[in-house]
Protein backbone atom coordinates (compact mmCIF):
# COMPACT_ATOMS: atom_id res chain seq x y z
CA UNK A 1 0.00 0.00 0.00
CA UNK A 2 1.64 3.44 -0.83
CA UNK A 3 0.74 6.80 0.05
CA UNK A 4 -1.67 7.72 -2.81
CA UNK A 5 -4.18 5.02 -0.84
CA UNK A 6 -4.06 6.03 2.28
CA UNK A 7 -3.69 9.73 2.25
CA UNK A 8 -6.59 12.50 2.80
CA UNK A 9 -6.93 14.55 -0.14
CA UNK A 10 -8.97 17.86 1.52
CA UNK A 11 -5.58 19.56 2.49
CA UNK A 12 -6.41 22.42 5.11
CA UNK A 13 -3.71 24.80 5.19
CA UNK A 14 -3.00 28.31 6.44
CA UNK A 15 -1.29 31.24 4.86
CA UNK A 16 2.22 31.96 6.54
CA UNK A 17 0.52 35.32 8.04
CA UNK A 18 -1.97 33.40 9.27
CA UNK A 19 -2.80 34.81 13.04
CA UNK A 20 -1.86 32.37 16.27
CA UNK A 21 -5.89 33.32 16.97
CA UNK A 22 -6.73 31.74 13.35
CA UNK A 23 -4.25 28.95 13.62
CA UNK A 24 -5.81 27.59 16.74
CA UNK A 25 -9.20 28.47 15.73
CA UNK A 26 -8.61 25.71 12.31
CA UNK A 27 -7.13 23.28 14.52
CA UNK A 28 -10.08 23.44 17.23
CA UNK A 29 -12.59 23.48 14.75
CA UNK A 30 -11.52 21.14 12.62
CA UNK A 31 -10.53 18.68 15.72
CA UNK A 32 -6.45 18.49 14.11
CA UNK A 33 -3.25 18.95 15.82
CA UNK A 34 -1.41 20.31 12.89
CA UNK A 35 -1.62 22.08 9.89
CA UNK A 36 0.55 22.80 7.13
CA UNK A 37 1.29 26.58 5.96
CA UNK A 38 1.56 27.86 2.78
CA UNK A 39 2.62 30.82 1.02
CA UNK A 40 0.49 33.10 -1.76
CA UNK A 41 1.21 30.50 -4.32
CA UNK A 42 0.28 27.42 -2.01
CA UNK A 43 3.82 26.48 -1.44
CA UNK A 44 4.97 24.59 1.55
CA UNK A 45 6.64 26.78 3.67
CA UNK A 46 6.46 25.11 6.88
CA UNK A 47 3.89 23.25 9.45
CA UNK A 48 2.04 24.36 12.76
CA UNK A 49 1.05 21.58 15.72
CA UNK A 50 -0.60 21.68 18.96
CA UNK A 51 3.08 21.72 20.44
CA UNK A 52 4.29 24.75 18.61
CA UNK A 53 1.39 26.65 19.95
CA UNK A 54 2.29 25.19 23.26
CA UNK A 55 5.30 27.82 23.23
CA UNK A 56 2.77 31.22 23.52
CA UNK A 57 2.32 29.34 27.16
CA UNK A 58 5.64 28.70 28.51
CA UNK A 59 8.98 29.92 29.16
CA UNK A 60 11.62 29.17 26.71
CA UNK A 61 13.89 25.67 28.05
CA UNK A 62 17.11 26.60 29.06
CA UNK A 63 19.80 25.82 27.71
CA UNK A 64 23.01 23.38 29.67
CA UNK A 65 25.35 25.86 31.24
CA UNK A 66 28.29 25.39 33.13
CA UNK A 67 29.71 28.64 35.29
CA UNK A 68 33.30 28.72 35.32
CA UNK A 69 34.57 31.62 37.42
CA UNK A 70 31.90 33.55 36.63
CA UNK A 71 31.43 33.50 33.31
CA UNK A 72 28.36 31.35 32.45
CA UNK A 73 28.92 28.58 29.34
CA UNK A 74 26.61 27.40 27.50
CA UNK A 75 27.34 24.11 25.82
CA UNK A 76 24.04 22.22 24.97
CA UNK A 77 20.52 23.41 23.84
CA UNK A 78 21.03 27.17 22.97
CA UNK A 79 19.67 26.67 19.73
CA UNK A 80 16.90 24.90 21.29
CA UNK A 81 16.21 27.88 23.26
CA UNK A 82 16.57 30.53 20.60
CA UNK A 83 13.84 28.32 18.73
CA UNK A 84 11.56 28.27 21.73
CA UNK A 85 11.92 31.90 22.56
CA UNK A 86 11.03 32.82 18.63
CA UNK A 87 7.67 30.56 18.99
CA UNK A 88 7.02 32.24 22.19
CA UNK A 89 7.54 35.56 20.52
CA UNK A 90 5.32 34.63 17.50
CA UNK A 91 2.35 36.24 16.25
CA UNK A 92 1.66 34.63 12.79
CA UNK A 93 2.26 30.95 10.86
CA UNK A 94 5.48 32.05 9.60
CA UNK A 95 7.47 32.70 12.74
CA UNK A 96 5.98 30.03 14.86
CA UNK A 97 5.82 27.48 12.00
CA UNK A 98 8.09 24.21 12.29
CA UNK A 99 10.06 24.83 8.92
CA UNK A 100 12.08 21.62 8.51
CA UNK A 101 9.05 19.61 6.98
CA UNK A 102 9.17 15.72 6.55
CA UNK A 103 7.40 15.05 3.25
CA UNK A 104 6.41 11.87 1.07
CA UNK A 105 5.78 11.08 -2.91
CA UNK A 106 2.46 9.54 -3.62
CA UNK A 107 4.44 6.63 -4.19
CA UNK A 108 6.06 6.15 -1.37
CA UNK A 109 4.92 3.18 0.65
CA UNK A 110 3.31 2.82 3.85
CA UNK A 111 5.73 1.12 6.42
CA UNK A 112 8.26 3.55 5.37
CA UNK A 113 6.50 6.38 6.26
CA UNK A 114 5.12 5.17 9.32
CA UNK A 115 9.19 4.85 10.36
CA UNK A 116 9.76 8.35 9.14
CA UNK A 117 6.90 9.14 11.66
CA UNK A 118 8.77 7.15 14.34
CA UNK A 119 12.20 8.16 13.74
CA UNK A 120 11.61 11.97 13.79
CA UNK A 121 8.47 12.29 16.64
CA UNK A 122 5.75 13.33 13.71
CA UNK A 123 2.46 12.97 13.75
CA UNK A 124 1.62 13.42 10.23
CA UNK A 125 3.19 14.11 6.76
CA UNK A 126 2.43 16.28 3.30
CA UNK A 127 2.16 14.23 0.86
CA UNK A 128 3.93 15.97 -2.45
CA UNK A 129 4.18 16.64 -5.95
CA UNK A 130 6.63 18.70 -6.86
CA UNK A 131 5.83 21.57 -4.60
CA UNK A 132 2.02 20.83 -4.83
CA UNK A 133 0.77 19.67 -1.29
CA UNK A 134 -1.73 17.09 -3.20
CA UNK A 135 -2.79 14.91 0.31
CA UNK A 136 -1.82 14.25 4.18
CA UNK A 137 -1.11 11.57 6.10
CA UNK A 138 -1.88 11.22 9.79
CA UNK A 139 -1.00 8.33 12.28
CA UNK A 140 -4.74 7.58 12.34
CA UNK A 141 -4.48 7.22 8.49
CA UNK A 142 -1.89 4.53 8.81
CA UNK A 143 -3.31 2.59 12.00
CA UNK A 144 -6.55 2.48 9.89
CA UNK A 145 -4.43 0.34 7.77
CA UNK A 146 -4.54 -2.36 10.33
CA UNK A 147 -8.49 -2.89 9.88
Amino acid sequence: MKAKDIMVTEVLTVKQHATIKEIARVLIDNKISGVPVVDEAGHLMGMVTEGDLLHKETNPRLPDAVNILGAIIYYHGIEQYNEDFKKMMASQALNIMTEKVITVTPEEEVPEIAKLMLAHGIKRVPVMEGERIIGIISRADIVKCLL
